[in-house]
């Protein structure tokens, strides 16, 4: 006979565990503790197997019911339930590992050591901040269940703030993230893709730079009579002859000079491009160097930070020596140094734009060259 769920609540433990049948191999097993466990007993090319449904009365006799015929129409389409139910069981748990957090770090370290595309140190740092903020509202997640609202809402917290350049940035990581996991077979497809255009487009603004020939003359004049640290006063002192990226020439180290041939070969795991920019050394820059090395030479950081020789000067110090000679932030900035260089090169007439854009350590485009040359005719 079929059970009853009178039959089940008054079924009372022995001392030894016994079976009550329902139909269609469902039963419950009753144990001396008391505790009441749906179990199904199929074949499986003829050898009995037994599937765990769950306990009573968490699981009622209709829902045993249900999963007991459920594993029945599996086992009529050549499946074997508890190796489904087992398959679930490790799917579920992989779902779990597969948090955003734990698929981001990964793909962060991935990029840290992508060969030619690897990212540089300070974008590394970047961009694994902005992924903890992502982290705070979906870390936890499985990355499967992240829908584009979640992401959206994340990224609207930083938005809000009026960072848009962080938000549109934040963005960009969350796809990059998705579609590392999709590259890996752990998600099926990016779910920001439908994300496009729902952020504030941030202004591009560039980094303000001296480019009037007169301007230029009164400021390196005000730097050769600095008055702060000398090694600043030294860095400011020689960006205008480099004009490298600020990040560039505050991590500069003696072994990347070779003053016999008057080259400075900064190597590409920090240039932007990630290819070796050889930079050549005037006798200015030379004897420049020479005061510098005759205090922090001969290893090591040729900017050092003030606390310490172990790393580098601060990317705030140059900025702040230039507000210190009374150059607002509007005005004149440590990368500024490039776009005057890229102006007053080609405005000069003397030197080919490649040439120059070779110099200033650029990929090829047109976009970028505009960025950088603001004199009156921007190259096209």
């Amino acid at each position: 006979m079929a059970l009853t769920d009178i039959a089940i609540r008054n079924a009372k433990p022995r001392d030894k565990q016994y079976k009550l049948a329902d139909s269609g191999g469902l039963y419950l097993l009753i144990t001396p503790p008391g505790g009441k466990l749906w179990r199904l007993k199929f074949r499986v090319r003829g050898r009995e197997k037994k599937l765990a449904i769950g306990s009573y009365p968490e699981i009622g006799l209709s829902e045993a019911r249900k999963r007991r015929d459920e594993a029945r129409e599996s086992l009529a389409m050549g499946k074997d339930p508890a190796r489904e139910k087992q398959r679930d069981k490790i799917r579920a748990r992989l779902q779990a590992e597969n948090t955003f957090a734990g698929i981001a770090g990964e793909y962060c370290e991935k990029r840290k050591r992508d060969g030619d595309k690897a990212w540089a140190p300070a974008t590394a740092v970047r961009s694994e901040y902005l992924v903890g903020l992502l982290n705070k509202s979906i870390g936890h997640m499985p990355i499967g269940e992240i829908e584009p609202a979640d992401v959206l809402a994340a990224i609207r917290k930083v938005e809000g703030k009026g960072n848009l350049e962080s938000a549109r940035r934040m963005q960009q990581l969350a796809s990059a993230v998705f579609r590392h996991a999709v590259a890996t077979a752990r998600l099926a497809s990016d779910p920001t893709r439908d994300l496009r255009g729902a952020l504030t487009a941030p202004k591009v603004t560039h980094y303000a730079a001296i480019t009037d020939p007169k301007q230029v003359g009164e400021l390196l004049r005000a730097i050769d009579g600095y008055e702060g640290q000398g090694i600043t006063k030294f860095a400011l002192q020689l960006a205008p002859h480099v004009f490298v990226r600020p990040g560039e020439l505050r991590h500069a180290e003696w072994s990347e000079f070779d003053f016999e041939a008057t080259v400075w070969a900064i190597p590409a795991s920090r240039t932007k491009m990630r290819r070796v920019h050889h930079v050549p050394l005037s006798r200015q820059v030379v004897e420049l160097l020479q005061q510098v090395h005759a205090i922090n030479g001969p290893s090591g950081y040729v900017f050092p930070s003030l606390q310490t020789r172990l790393r580098p000067m601060s990317e705030n110090t140059l900025n702040a020596g230039l507000r210190r000679l009374g150059y607002a932030s509007d005005e004149m900035t440590a990368h500024g140094f490039r776009a005057m260089a890229s102006t007053l090169l080609n405005e000069s007439g003397k030197w080919s734009p490649d040439a120059i854009e070779r110099a200033l350590a650029h990929g090829e485009s047109n976009k970028v060259r505009a960025a950088y040359h603001r004199g009156a005719d921007v190259l096209p």
